[in-house]
């Protein structure tokens, strides 16, 4: 959680300062993108039901019922390794006046914000049609119960 922390402050230091300066939408846009790649990846199982699907060459072997683990394409601490090291890219990238183009900033927003929309819509879809759960909020958990034994004084 502390690491997500310092990466959320990371993120906010690059906005802080792409709002000071008013400039780097391009830069910001192209973070934005490689952001919503990571997260599709982060999302995506690893092995992905629809190819294995298309790979129906063999006879099935496996009950559609069976249980299996949800394993990520990408990682949760790979994940947030490269989130952190984009800001961290994205906001060194801020103090190259070249790298700031003149562009109409609500455009790119705007198609970003579609982009999005588009390829969540695409990975709910894909999630329902395969059942699979990507987040463990809900999930049931197992922990150890203390025994009645052990709960009293200790043995001596």
């Amino acid at each position: 959680m502390e690491r997500w922390l310092g990466t959320l402050a990371v993120a906010m230091i690059y906005v802080l300062r792409v709002y000071y300066v008013q400039g780097f939408y391009v830069i910001s846009y192209g973070l934005g993108i490689y952001v919503l790649n990571l997260l599709i990846g982060f999302l995506s199982p690893k092995v992905d039901p629809e190819l294995e699907a298309l790979d129906g060459a063999s006879l099935p072997t496996k009950g559609s019922d069976e249980f299996k683990p949800f394993i990520r394409r990408l990682p949760e601490f790979k994940f947030w390794y490269a989130i952190t090291k984009a800001f961290v890219v994205a906001f060194v990238l801020t103090f190259f006046s070249m790298l700031d183009v003149p562009v109409f900033w609500p455009i790119l927003l705007c198609y970003w914000i579609f982009l999005f929309f588009l390829t969540m819509k695409r990975q709910i879809l894909h999630m329902i049609k395969y059942k699979y759960v990507p987040f463990d909020i809900g999930k049931q958990r197992y922990t150890n119960k203390k025994s009645a034994s052990s709960s009293g004084t200790p043995r001596n």
